[in-house]
């Protein structure tokens, strides 16, 4: 009888999300999957392990961090490892926060619920992350509002006073608007 084939050691993989119980069942798949899983909890917990000399070759980062967005981590991570491929999961995707990500160096941007087997292929893809790719099917007519809200929005810097303005919309309109999740593709 054989040995069970161990996975291939891929590197250290710094996991930032504030669910514990997903956080717990990423980093034992990711493990299981040949990543040596650190995970934090917040910004400011994923910062002091980056200050104490934590040198992650990969990051899987949620887009939401209890108020913060794991935006903001990107550029600390490359600048202890510019080589550090970074995935951001969202469960409220929305084109402008993707294509903020890719500018600001990661390399994929993930809808949650995702699975496993999508961010390991996300992290160790060879191929360079395309911010334009054309969705693989038609986003429906709430969507594509959903999609333009946010890039207005982004495009005022998240003021929702001028981003009503620019739409042409009542602002508590809008508020009730982004107060909905994202609608379905």
């Amino acid at each position: 009888m054989t040995a069970p084939e161990r996975p291939q050691h891929h590197g250290n993989l710094l996991l930032v999300d504030d669910d514990a119980v997903l956080t717990r069942v990423l980093a034992r798949a990711l493990a299981a999957r040949g990543f040596a899983v650190q995970s934090a909890d917040s910004a400011p917990s994923c910062a002091a392990l980056l200050a104490q000399g934590y040198l992650p070759d990969f990051a899987v980062l949620d887009l939401n961090l209890a108020g913060t967005s794991g935006l903001q981590l990107i550029e600390a991570l490359k600048r202890v490892n510019a080589q550090c491929d970074i995935v951001v999961l969202t469960g409220y995707a929305s084109i402008s926060t993707a294509v903020d990500a890719i500018k600001l160096g990661a390399r994929q941007y993930l809808a949650k619920p995702v699975e496993v087997e999508a961010i390991v292929k996300a992290l160790l893809q060879d191929q360079e992350p395309d911010a334009h790719a054309a969705p693989e099917q038609t986003l429906s007519v709430p969507r594509l509002e959903w999609e333009h809200i946010q890039r207005v929005l982004a495009d005022n810097d998240g003021n929702v006073s001028a981003t009503a303005r620019a739409l042409k919309m009542h602002r508590r309109t809008l508020q009730r608007k982004l107060a909905k999740r994202p609608a379905r593709q």
